[in-house]
């Protein structure tokens, strides 16, 4: 699943191509794409049909247009890309991919936006939009209801790194499992995750109410600065099935020191790069930087 990075990639792509516009026929093919929305793929397209595009929202992962029918409050269409899902603008006659599962065309007969998904994890759903809960935010409109309560993410105006700080040494989980708590704070996915904690020379078992606050705000650091560094790259892209909404890849995979990079030895000492099972994922570190804790939580 693209993360943070990726996402807001996509996201300002949305806000150059399609924002300030407005949608004069939506199209949904199939069911899958249109499983979360509950009154199905018929209503989706529907509703759709004549809306203006006010702006294009994210948090975290999460990435949502809000749009707006004549007479009616703004909604959010929330954009699901699951593992595969690709949101491409392209003229109307461009040949139609493969695997096309949604297109809206323009009043200003301008490019298509198309949502193209090969695996089908991801889709489409129109909800409405709530009150942010947190301080500081910049979501004008608000935020859509499954969003609600997910954190701020590292890269928002709204996200306040010392009371992060603050919750997790009230936990006692391991840092990369309390990174990955998007209710905390969103956006850092495996790949980040495993970045920040190999330049803060931090395993991903030690355990938060262990860590000191400087140790902890420093893994914080690192999340924020690999992800910006990574948004200024493109983002990550390990598959070709990643794109901007123009069909570019990112390039930051090359720049990884310990992501994917298993056997091969650390950019800082040498010691071959270790991977481990966690969470139905792998976490990836190295041994000599980065030493596993002693007791229960190493097992």
């Amino acid at each position: 699943m693209p993360e943070l990075p990726e996402v807001e990639v996509v996201r300002r792509g949305l806000a150059d191509h399609v924002v300030g516009r407005r949608i004069a026929e939506a199209t949904i093919t199939g069911t899958r794409v249109a499983r979360r929305h509950e009154a199905g793929p018929l209503d989706l397209a529907t509703r759709l049909s004549g809306v203006d595009v006010l702006a294009a929202d994210r948090r975290g992962k999460y990435l949502w247009l809000v749009v707006q029918a004549p007479g009616d409050d703004p909604h959010a269409l929330v954009l699901h890309l699951g593992m595969s899902g690709q949101l491409l603008v392209e003229p109307p006659d461009a040949p139609r991919e493969k695997h096309l599962h949604a297109t809206f065309d323009f009043v200003d007969d301008g490019p298509q936006l198309r949502f193209v998904d090969q695996r089908t994890f991801g889709g489409l759903a129109l909800t409405e939009l709530v009150p942010d809960r947190h301080p500081g935010s910049s979501h004008a409109h608000g935020v859509p209801v499954p969003v609600g309560h997910i954190g701020p993410d590292p890269l928002e105006p709204a996200y306040d790194q010392q009371a992060v700080v603050r919750a997790l040494r009230r936990r006692h989980t391991a840092i990369k499992r309390a990174l990955l708590d998007q209710g905390l704070v969103s956006g850092v996915g495996n790949i980040y995750a495993d970045e920040a904690l190999w330049r803060a020379r931090v395993n991903p078992l030690r355990e938060t109410s262990a860590l000191t606050g400087p140790a902890l705000a420093r893994v914080l650091g690192h999340a924020t600065d690999v992800m910006t560094e990574a948004l200024g790259q493109g983002g990550t892209s390990f598959d070709a099935l990643y794109v901007n909404v123009n069909g570019a890849s990112g390039y930051f995979d090359r720049s990884l020191h310990a992501y994917g990079r298993e056997g091969e030895p650390c950019d800082r000492c040498g010691t071959p790069i270790r991977r481990e099972a966690f969470m139905n994922r792998s976490s990836h570190y190295c041994p000599r930087c980065q030493p596993r804790p002693r007791g229960p939580r190493a097992r």
